[in-house]
């Protein structure tokens, strides 16, 4: 979706338009990363959600109403102390199952500045199936998606708001992912333009041998992709990098700082 810069009333009401397309007929929806304000950091004291109850009430409400699980992009939490960027994911039931907030704040584009780090994991359970969430510039760390994966995690959901600028980074980063770590890759992306950047889309879905099962264009759009959960094991199977890690070698090179 393109994101109305710091009109959060309006995003919400693209989330419906939407909604009420596509949502009776897929188990999981993606929104991108700060899709209730954008990157409109120097006003978040002013429109930040209080402690997320704005944005847990309307995903669960839209959750309950069309039967889907949401992987709920991520929004602008105000707490007393600080503001993180961070994701809900929500169950069918309305429940939510996960609360993550981005590990990793990009410094280019001022986050240190207006947003408080997370210091939990974002791993998560849907219809059995283990997944976890990372928002955008975590994608750049592998050893942070690694250890989801480690803890069991088939299908990694990644929301952004990636730079067009950079559009080759976005697309080769995902699927080196879904590669090295044999998963899929359910990436939402923003699109369209603010006051200071213009963003990427191409969202992706990408199976665990990196190939590509369904990619958006710059435009505004949804994109679809069925997925084969087996798929992942049998992968791993067929090329076990999982038992030939050797930990305990790469424990001798870690910094004890």
């Amino acid at each position: 979706m393109d994101i109305a810069f710091g009109e959060p009333e309006k995003n919400k009401q693209t989330v419906v338009r939407y909604m009420e397309q596509i949502a009776r007929n897929v188990d999981v929806v993606v929104l991108p990363e700060l899709w209730t304000t954008g990157y409109d950091l120097a006003r978040l004291g002013d429109i930040a959600d209080e402690n997320g109850e704005d944005a847990k009430t309307f995903l669960s409400s839209l959750a309950r109403a069309y039967n889907v699980h949401i992987v709920g992009g991520s929004v602008a939490k105000k707490t007393e102390r600080q503001i993180t960027n961070t994701m809900y994911i929500v169950d069918r039931n309305g429940d939510v199952v996960c609360e993550y907030s981005k590990l990793h704040l990009f410094k280019l584009m001022d986050e240190h500045k207006h947003l408080q780090a997370g210091e939990t994991t974002g791993i998560f359970s849907l219809d059995g199936v283990t997944g976890a969430g990372v928002i955008c510039y975590d994608i750049r760390f592998p050893e942070w998606i690694r250890a989801h994966v480690l803890h069991g995690a088939e299908v990694l959901f990644v929301v952004a708001e990636w730079p067009l600028v950079r559009l080759h980074h976005w697309r080769t980063l995902l699927m080196a992912r879904a590669i090295e770590n044999q998963c899929y890759v359910v990436a939402c992306n923003r699109a369209g333009k603010d006051p200071n950047n213009e963003f990427a889309g191409h969202s992706l879905i990408i199976d665990p041998w990196g190939n590509i099962l369904a990619e958006g264009d710059e435009q505004e759009t949804v994109i679809v992709a069925n997925i084969d959960i087996n798929e992942v094991q049998d992968v791993r199977a067929r090329i076990p990098i999982f038992s030939d890690r050797r930990p305990d070698v790469y424990k001798k090179f870690q910094k004890n700082d």
